[in-house]
C-alpha cells in the first residue's frame, strides 16, 4: 500500500498505522533525511529476515542500521561511550550520518555481526520521528537493494518495484540520492568509510 504522509505534519492516524504494522512484524519503505530505506522493527526476527531477503544477505552481513529517534537509546544498544564521543555525537545528530560503534549484548541476537558493531541513525526527518515516538524504541534500517539510486527518489517508482514485498511504501516526497556518511567510531580514530550528505572532520 502506497500511503502518502506529510513530511512536516505527518498525519497521526496514519503515522499510528504504519508503527502498529511494524509492532506486528511489518516491513515498510519509508524517508529518512538523506534517501528511502526499508524499515522494520529490531525486535521482529521475521520481519528482519524479510528485509534480508529483499536485499539478498545473510541478516549478520546486511549492514543494517538502527534508527533512532535521540541519543536515549544509545546505552542500550552500543557499549560505554567516552565523553569526547558522545559530545561528536551530540554535535552531528540529528542528521545524515551513520555511526559505526561497538554493539553490546542488548542488540537482538539476529543482528549481532562477528564485528559485533551496530550503525547508528538519527535522521532530521520529521515522518521518521514520529513514527519512533510511537514505537519507543529503534528502526532497523537497510539501503534498498541495487545500485539505481535514481529510481529510488519516487516513491511511485517504489511502490512499482516492491510494493508486493513490503506492507507500505510511505510517499513522504521526493527522496535525496546521496547517502548518509558512515563514520566508524570502533577505534580513538575516527574515520569516514563512506562520504555522503554529511561534512565531518576526521581525527588526526
Amino acid at each position: 500500500m502506497l500511503l502518502q504522509i506529510h513530511p512536516e505534519n505527518p498525519q497521526p492516524r496514519l503515522i499510528k498505522q504504519l508503527a502498529e504494522c511494524l509492532l506486528d512484524g511489518g516491513v515498510i519503505i519509508y524517508p529518512t533525511d538523506t534517501i528511502y530505506g526499508i524499515g522494520c522493527d529490531i525486535f521482529q526476527h521475521k520481519a528482519i529476515e524479510r528485509v534480508a531477503k529483499i536485499k539478498n544477505v545473510d541478516p549478520q552481513k546486511a549492514q543494517l542500521s538502527f534508527i533512532c529517534r535521540d541519543l536515549s537509546n544509545l546505552s542500550d544498544y552500543t557499549k560505554s561511550i567516552d565523553t569526547p564521543l558522545y559530545r561528536m555525537l551530540k554535535n552531528h545528530l540529528p542528521g545524515p550520518y551513520t555511526f559505526i560503534l561497538p554493539a553490546s549484548k542488548q542488540v537482538p541476537k539476529i543482528l549481532q555481526s562477528k564485528k559485533s558493531t551496530i550503525g547508528l541513525r538519527v535522521p532530521d526527518n520529521e515522518i521518521c520521528r514520529h513514527i519512533l515516538e510511537l514505537l519507543e524504541h529503534p528502526l532497523l534500517s537497510a539501503s534498498l537493494p541495487g545500485d539505481m539510486v535514481e529510481e529510488y527518489t519516487d516513491p511511485e517508482v517504489m511502490y512499482e518495484r516492491f510494493g508486493d514485498k513490503v506492507d507500505f511504501v510511505v510517499d513522504g516526497g521526493i527522496g535525496g540520492m546521496v547517502p548518509s556518511t558512515v563514520v566508524d567510531c570502533t577505534t580513538d580514530q575516527w574515520t569516514v568509510i563512506r562520504q555522503g550528505l554529511g561534512e565531518f572532520e576526521e581525527t588526526e
